[in-house]
């Protein structure tokens, strides 16, 4: 779709996205390789009106109210929850889509901080409540990559495209599988029979603090120091041959490589329905976490590590950037009522915190 199609411009509009679940492709996104996860039914609302005065008003019951003029837009140092939405219009202004003064209010049932990316979801929501209020269309990657420069220029997070194009391509009872580097998007039909938990640890993630763009940092010097454009260039059988690469970017770089070889299996093993060996695959991956790229957290590893003892769970791991947030656990949906309470229980009784623990259902995207 192009932007120069116009269609009838509205003075109110809404729009909706979800969170999303990274079942496998930790930190792969941003270093051109493959990741694959799925849009859940939790998210946020953003709606709302033109305005005439050129001034931008945007309201949420939980984080507050900004406003701002139009012609001053810029990142807040306060109230940086609304640089998220900021960005994006910054971003559309700059595809020369007419954006000027609005009104929004933003809700839904997508906490920030919960691993879930209520970011990625919130730029969403407004990409597509202001393509809808000025009545035009960009492609969806358009949209996508709109977004994740919105969240590098304006929240300071130099986040991958992952978050962003499994809430916009999300399809109900489907895996979303995305290659970075051609931009192929896949939808997957997820196993009948399994289901999905979502745990919060109770810990909120905060990757504007740093450590998600050290992560990215590292793993730029370790693809320099393997001469390679990226890691998605490296296999695990290169990667062991290789001498004299620094400990701390060897482990960083096992991580990326193995995760992306993980995708790809994980990719073979849906086709014919193979839970356990998808849920092998996860466990991998948040052990890999834990030791080698260092992004789990004391809590998650408890919550992970209780999902692993239950009967029914075929495996569990950290979803998203980590450094907090919540873990995903994949188990037989006949189970999986038991294993939420279980799980909520013994986290709590040996946590003291009460987590929010739900059966997630695999959504649709952004609309």
């Amino acid at each position: 779709m192009s932007n120069q199609s116009k269609n009838i411009s509205p003075l109110a509009a809404s729009a909706y996205a979800p969170g999303r679940v990274e079942l496998l492709g930790n930190h792969t996104d941003y270093n051109e390789g493959v990741v694959l996860g799925a849009a859940i039914d939790r998210g946020l609302t953003v709606r709302g009106r033109k305005r005439d005065d050129g001034m931008i008003s945007i309201e949420s019951s939980t984080m507050g109210h900004v406003e701002i003029a139009r012609s001053a837009l810029r990142p807040l140092e306060e109230n940086r929850w609304a640089n998220y939405a900021l960005g994006v219009a910054n971003e559309l202004i700059a595809l020369s889509i007419p954006v000027e003064g609005f009104s929004a209010e933003v809700s839904g049932d997508l906490a920030a901080g919960c691993g879930l990316s209520s970011s990625a979801a919130f730029e969403l929501a407004t990409a597509l409540f202001l393509l809808r209020l000025y009545g035009r269309n960009l492609g969806s990657l358009e949209i996508a990559k709109a977004c994740q420069r919105a969240e590098h220029r304006f929240a300071g997070v130099r986040s991958g495209l992952l978050d962003q194009v499994t809430s916009l391509f999300g399809r109900a009872d489907h895996t979303v599988f995305f290659d970075c580097r051609s931009e192929e998007v896949r939808a997957i039909p997820f196993p009948q029979g399994l289901a999905l938990i979502i745990a919060e640890s109770g810990k909120k993630r905060e990757l504007t603090k740093g450590e998600y763009n050290a992560r990215r940092r590292e793993t730029r010097a370790a693809a320099d120091a393997l001469q390679v454009s990226a890691l998605r260039d490296v296999t695990s059988e290169a990667l062991t041959s290789q001498r004299g690469l620094p400990d701390l970017l060897r482990r960083r770089a096992t991580h990326v490589v193995e995760e992306n070889e993980r995708v790809l299996r994980a990719l073979e093993l849906l086709v014919v329905g193979d839970g356990p060996g998808f849920g092998g695959l996860m466990n991998a991956s948040h052990e890999s976490s834990r030791k080698n790229f260092e992004n789990s957290t004391p809590e998650l590893d408890l919550l992970v590590s209780i999902a692993q003892q239950l009967p029914g769970v075929l495996g569990a791991r950290l979803t998203g950037g980590g450094f907090g947030g919540a873990t995903i656990t994949l188990c037989q949906r006949s189970a999986a009522v038991n294993i939420a309470a279980e799980l909520s229980e013994r986290y709590t009784h040996e946590s003291g915190i009460i987590p929010r623990v739900v059966i997630s259902r695999i959504a649709n995207g952004a609309h």
